[in-house]
């Protein structure tokens, strides 16, 4: 990546982070500008806590696959080689847990969302898209949040390679939802009309999932 590398060091003590002085290639999460960066009824922690349903997966690179289709003109599939080949971007931005944590000031590198939609084409009628994951596991969100300019799959967090405990080789971001929309292991995007639950919105969480209005839960999906 082109520029001065960003000093991260104090991103785990003190005040949080804050964008000024960062790279100008570095695209800045519109939510690190706010007065306040903790939304209603979370916590900052200087950790980064490991949550997810059931076991921590290993994913072969070898074998990793992301494959992207639905209401697209071009459906493709990249390989590891061929994802870190993409244009890369870096991303500064917050991150908020459902169950009330924050992590303040993340810098996150991959491939933006909008150049996958740029090469996959998506369809006039394509307003949501399901994220799935290793195990059948699965997320929805509209369109316009994937889309986001500070969205992206991510393999690199803080200039590390991402961990299999917090989703690596690569986990969906998406800054502006809760944590539970940047699913982790990700290995398949379908843009798709409808927006369809997902495994924790089948649960009761929220479809959408805005962290500055609180839509941690709503009423209990219907069955897909």
């Amino acid at each position: 990546m082109a520029g001065i590398e960003p000093d991260v060091s104090k991103y785990q003590a003190g005040d949080p982070p804050s964008p000024e002085g960062l790279p100008p290639d570095v695209i800045i999460s519109p939510d690190t500008l706010r007065a306040n960066r903790l939304p209603p009824g979370q916590v900052r922690t200087r950790k980064w806590p490991v949550l997810h349903a059931g076991p921590v997966h290993h994913v072969d690179r070898s074998r990793w696959r992301l494959k992207v289709y639905g209401l697209v003109e071009q459906p493709r599939e990249w390989r590891w080689e061929e994802f870190l080949a993409l244009p890369q971007v870096r991303v500064f931005a917050d991150f908020h847990c459902v169950t009330r944590w924050s992590r303040l000031g993340n810098l996150w590198e991959g491939v933006a969302t909008r150049e996958i939609a740029r090469q996959v084409r998506p369809r006039p009628e394509a307003a949501y898209v399901v994220v799935y994951a290793v195990d059948g596991w699965s997320t929805n969100l509209p369109l316009e949040y994937f889309c986001a300019e500070d969205s992206l799959f991510a393999w690199k967090h803080d200039q590390e390679p991402l961990s299999a405990e917090h989703g690596g080789p690569v986990r969906l971001v998406v800054p502006r939802l809760y944590a539970w929309k940047s699913a982790k292991w990700v290995t398949a995007v379908e843009f798709v009309e409808h927006d369809r639950p997902g495994f924790w919105e089948r649960l009761g969480y929220h479809m959408r999932g805005d962290p500055w209005r609180e839509e941690r839960y709503g009423e209990p999906a219907r069955p897909w």
